[in-house]
């Protein structure tokens, strides 16, 4: 018998829409959605640098005026061609228009492909070229990452287009004048004839994919997660129906700095926020006071974080002492766990504020559970949302029906992702014959005081390593350590660390060329190449061990579980020596994957 929400817990007031877009169920004025009137809701999206915003109705326009100039731009047509013809790119830092181009990409029935601030030109020109971009957005800080990849991957300069960022965050960034921003298109889709209405079959918004989100999955390399309309409409349903248990309903403000190309950030702060006419004051990146300004001047009531974010608030707390932050009520954190350690002293600094915890997946669209204020059970994941169902398999493959009982979660949900992009295999591993998501993680239920189930994960039966919340595949690591003409086997696995969760640590098996070189100088050298192709937060920050061989099966596999092991020895010795870290928060990410944390 599955798993479901507790019956406290408001049910869905409706079956989510499957043939409508997205844009229609968040901006429809009436009663047929459920959404808070239009007229009365706050500015979707303030900067929270320099306060500007667009009203409810103004963005509705800006969707429409900015659709018809791209499709004009690029000779799309709304009700022709697959959506997959249609895949515009979204590289850049979180501004108050980045999801107008996602929601005006769909206004012509195209894809959204959110890409991680943090990709290096290499990692982007992959993704640009496998979801076959056909134009890229992005911000003057980093545009000449932009230009290189766009270059690599066939799209055309004319084709590359700005987002505007606070002055302060362009850091001495020249904005170019031969290239268009999306004022400009915008401008030039008043003068444009509207686009044509959508044309959707019945069930289409089911079948259709909006969103193309990186993510690992349960193993091996990043995936192209597709999203579909129907997908995100029963999340955003999901989010609000259940926090309707503990929220009077009054309209508020939330916090939102986690990059919006994470899926986590792209669903919370995104969508959920706007479809209950809340205003989500917007930050570029995680710059301590500029959080604790925007949270003071804006009464934030929410806050969306990572733990790095609630470690870098409690650490400097001569700083965040300076601010008056009484006004904040819940923050919500997923991607990792927190330790108690960081509860209590996080409730010290923030008296009136409640500390939840919750639980995703990309591959979910994307949060699964969260804490409930009603029944918070310390170190749970909460409970899982209405219109999920969850199973546990044991791992010889038997249902688990016992509390306290661990098992693979195995979910079941409208809003459980359509598969992953051109990999018919890693869809199918990921799917049960019957129709259930395999999650990879390790978790069981477990009943409050007061009798209610809640979800803890007791273990990652997936590969992927999580720093700061975003996603790190061992296999990309490794695959590209293997080129190295020093290196003859590798085995990727997680460090502990305290600020960024996790630290990927690599035991290295050297060729007969690695064995002539200076072990100091060849990690160094191997630092280097790592460094030059990957984003920072996969470089190898928890250090590099030679080792003579690597554990292998009967089938010659390596013994993951045995170097996780010996990587935990590693770090209890302290003989891991980790490159120097730099806190950088706002590379959090789509999210991944960015499972809830995992995205989440």
């Amino acid at each position: 018998m599955p798993f479901t929400t507790p019956s406290y817990i408001h049910k869905l007031p409706f079956d989510p829409p499957d043939s409508i877009p997205i844009h229609e169920f968040l901006f429809h004025d009436g009663d047929k959605y459920g959404r808070y009137p239009i007229a009365n809701s706050l500015p979707p999206f303030t900067c929270g640098i320099t306060g500007k915003s667009y009203s409810t109705a103004e963005v509705k326009n800006r969707i429409e005026w900015l659709s018809a100039a791209l499709a004009s731009e690029l000779g799309f047509e709304v009700n022709s061609g697959s959506e997959f013809d249609k895949v515009i790119g979204l590289f850049s830092v979180n501004t108050i228009d980045t999801m107008t181009i996602s929601w005006a990409t769909h206004h012509f029935s195209g894809v959204s492909s959110p890409i991680s601030p943090s990709y290096s030109a290499a990692e982007l020109a992959r993704q640009l070229k496998a979801v076959k971009c056909k134009a890229l957005f992005t911000c003057a800080t980093l545009l000449p990452t932009a230009l290189e990849a766009a270059s690599a991957a066939n799209i055309p300069k004319t084709h590359v287009y700005l987002l505007e960022i606070p002055k302060k965050a362009l850091k001495g960034a020249l904005i170019p004048t031969d290239m268009k921003s999306v004022e400009q298109l915008i401008s030039e889709g008043k003068k444009l004839p509207p686009l044509p209405q959508l044309k959707w079959e019945q069930g289409q918004g089911a079948r259709q994919t909006a969103f193309l989100c990186s993510s690992s999955g349960t193993s091996g390399l990043p995936k192209n997660v597709m999203i579909s309309h129907k997908n995100v409409i029963a999340n955003t349903l999901q989010m609000s129906t259940y926090e309707s248990n503990y929220k009077s309903g009054k309209l508020e403000s939330l916090l939102a700095v986690l990059p919006m190309s994470h899926s986590y950030a792209l669903i919370v702060t995104g969508h959920s926020g706007v479809y209950r006419g809340y205003n989500a004051v917007v930050l570029p990146g995680f710059d301590l006071v500029d959080v604790l300004e925007a949270v003071q001047k804006h009464s934030i009531e929410t806050l969306w974080m990572v733990p790095p974010m609630i470690v870098a608030l409690i650490k400097n707390s001569a700083i965040t002492a300076k601010y008056s932050l009484d006004h904040v009520k819940t923050t919500v954190v997923g991607a990792s766990n927190l330790t108690k350690d960081v509860n209590e002293q996080f409730a010290r600094f923030f008296p009136n504020c409640q500390l939840i915890q919750g639980y995703g997946l990309t591959e979910t669209s994307v949060v699964v559970s969260m804490q409930n204020k009603a029944d918070v059970m310390f170190g749970s994941c909460g409970h899982i949302f209405p219109g999920y169902e969850g199973r546990l398999i044991s791992r010889n493959g038997e249902e688990v029906t016992e509390l306290d009982t661990p098992g693979e979660l195995l979910l079941r949900s409208p809003s459980v992702m359509l598969g992953y992009l051109d990999n018919e295999k890693a869809t199918k591993e990921t799917f049960t014959s019957d129709g259930w998501l395999r999650t990879g993680d390790l978790m069981e239920f477990r009943k409050s005081d007061d009798g209610h189930e809640h979800l803890f994960i007791v273990d990652r039966v997936k590969e992927m390593i999580k720093v700061r919340g975003l996603q790190i595949s061992p296999t990309e690591v490794e695959t590209l350590l293997l080129r190295h003409p020093c290196i003859a086997d590798v085995c990727i696995v997680p460090i502990p660390d305290d600020s960024a969760g996790e630290l990927p640590l690599a035991f290295i098996v050297r060729s007969p060329a690695g064995q002539e070189e200076d072990e100091r100088m060849l990690k160094q050298k191997i630092h280097t190449f790592v460094n030059n192709e990957l984003s920072e937060y996969k470089r190898l920050a928890g250090g590099i061990e030679f080792l003579e061989a690597l554990p292998k099966s009967a089938s010659g596999k390596t013994k993951r579980g045995e170097m996780k092991e010996r990587a935990k020895k590693v770090f209890e010795t302290g003989r891991a020596k980790a490159l120097p870290k730099v806190l950088q928060v706002y590379v959090y990410e789509s999210s991944d994957d960015e499972d809830s944390e995992d995205d989440e």
